[in-house]
């Protein structure tokens, strides 16, 4: 089965090391280090798109992030200016993230996952004091009492909403450009099920009731923390879905044969276009597409 382009990690995380002060140290020194920028890095394009990786003795300062080990050995990430090299330009992962091979696309979620959780949890929550990165960057402890804090992740539901036979519902936000639709999704509230989640969204964005909430996919999507996860659900063919809670400007019914050619968000052509191959949406719309 195809995997969203940002699930495809292979690098083990390996906590025993990040647990371990002295090894980290040691895996430091054989290190793999990969640079980050506001959430870009550099990315060599020659024969295929490669994340630059280089050598930790000639690493930029910066908070150091473990991010694993694979059979080439322990690869970090440093939060620094990406700064320049030839042949290699500056990539976010939506610029880039479905063209990476899987262990590339892996580490890049993995370190904007946390770049982008450290920038923002420089105090503590209980009592304002400065935090540290402890463990290999995957906690940071409050400098004056001692708590730890983990990298906080947002559930999200993200769902194709179809009649069972050869239609889908899908919707468009108002700072969308005209012809850009993408399946219905929203945050899992306290206390609720994701498949609950998919029930109350579909109606609050759409007016439809919806059945058959069926998981399929997930996948980390670091814009800024949330873990989007991806559902299939059946509604009623003679539904009208008119936009309910003021997130959608447009809510219709596409057909396959409508969906089956559409280009993906700034391609050319007039008509619908469907998201962007490194999301989660763009997998469940064309695998409904194919008859998945």
């Amino acid at each position: 089965m195809t995997r969203p382009a940002l699930s495809r990690a292979t690098v083990d995380r390996d906590a025993a090391t990040r647990d371990d002060p002295a090894a980290l140290e040691a895996a430091w020194k054989q290190a793999r280090v990969l640079v980050v920028e506001d959430a870009h890095a550099l990315v060599l394009d020659d024969d295929r798109p490669r994340l630059v990786l280089q050598d930790s003795a000639g690493a930029p300062d910066g908070e150091r992030y473990y991010l694993g080990r694979d059979a080439d050995g322990p690869v970090f990430a440093v939060a620094a200016p990406v700064g320049r090299r030839l042949g290699a330009r500056r990539l976010g992962l939506r610029d880039v993230g479905a063209l990476l091979d899987d262990r590339d696309a892996g580490l890049l979620t993995h370190a904007v996952g946390l770049t982008n959780w450290h920038a923002t949890h420089r105090r503590c929550p209980r009592c304002g004091a400065p935090t540290e990165p402890v463990r290999g960057g995957s906690v940071r402890r409050c400098t004056d009492d001692g708590s730890e804090h983990f990298p906080r992740t947002d559930p999200a539901v993200i769902m194709l909403v179809h009649d069972g036979a050869d239609r889908c519902v899908l919707g468009r936000q108002a700072v969308w450009p005209t012809g850009r639709f993408s399946t219905l999704a929203g945050f899992v509230e306290p206390g609720e099920s994701a498949e609950q989640a998919v029930v109350r969204e579909v109606a609050e964005e759409t007016g439809i009731a919806c059945w058959d909430v069926e998981y399929v996919d997930s996948q980390p999507w670091p814009f800024p923390a949330s873990l989007m996860l991806g559902f299939r659900a059946t509604c009623d063919p003679d539904a009208r879905p008119v936009p309910a809670d003021g997130e959608l400007e447009e809510a219709r019914w596409f057909t396959r044969d409508e969906l089956r050619n559409a280009p993906v968000w700034g391609g050319s052509g007039a008509g619908v276009q469907l998201p962007s191959p490194v999301s989660i949406a763009w997998l469940l719309i064309t695998g409904w597409v194919a008859g998945g």
